[in-house]
């Protein structure tokens, strides 16, 4: 279980720097994406599966999905044309995808022992209760996650669209003159 620890440890701190260091967002996403369920297995190994499983429903689902959508909503023409071309060159995806593979080996370990430690320790809490907890004591740190999100995305749409008007009118009197 220790190794197991250090493995996954490892690789989110790898993925996690490989995220701060792409140029481009989809990549950094992709490695960002591999580091959130390198951290769900760091969880489970310390004997808290309902984080984990969170981790990868809230973290890896749908908030990278919420990236995805915003990077596809700030669509910037034929240079994400040439883009996506090169997201079908294996080379991109060989790195998390291996890395992804050591994470899922990982989890089948730690299901097919049953050495009991992580899983005995842990007592088990109802999806209620969780709820309760977000939207009782802390529903205003949940309602700022939110509108934080929300502003990052207003935020987000506006610079693009700006960026967009600025070309528009740059190849207009590119046409004219």
């Amino acid at each position: 279980m220790v190794a197991t620890f250090y493995i996954s440890a490892a690789i989110a701190l790898l993925t996690t720097a490989l995220a701060i260091t792409r140029l481009h967002a989809v990549y950094a996403l992709l490695n960002l994406i591999v580091s959130l369920l390198a951290i769900a297995v760091v969880f489970f190994v310390i004997g808290a599966p309902l984080v984990a499983a969170l981790e990868v429903i809230i973290y890896a689902g749908a908030i990278m999905v919420l990236f995805i959508f915003v990077i596809m909503m700030l669509n910037l023409g034929e240079e994400t044309a040439q883009w996506e071309r090169q997201l079908l060159q294996p080379r991109i995806w060989v790195l998390p995808s291996l890395l992804t593979l050591v994470l899922f080996v990982e989890m089948v370990y730690l299901l097919a022992i049953d050495t009991g430690e992580a899983l005995t320790t842990v007592r088990e809490v109802a999806p209620s209760t969780v709820g309760a907890s977000l939207f009782g004591p802390y529903l205003l740190a949940v309602e700022m996650a939110a509108f934080l999100l929300m502003a990052g995305i207003v935020g987000a749409y506006h610079i693009g669209r700006r960026e967009k008007q600025v070309q528009h009118r740059y190849l207009q009197k590119e046409k004219e003159g």
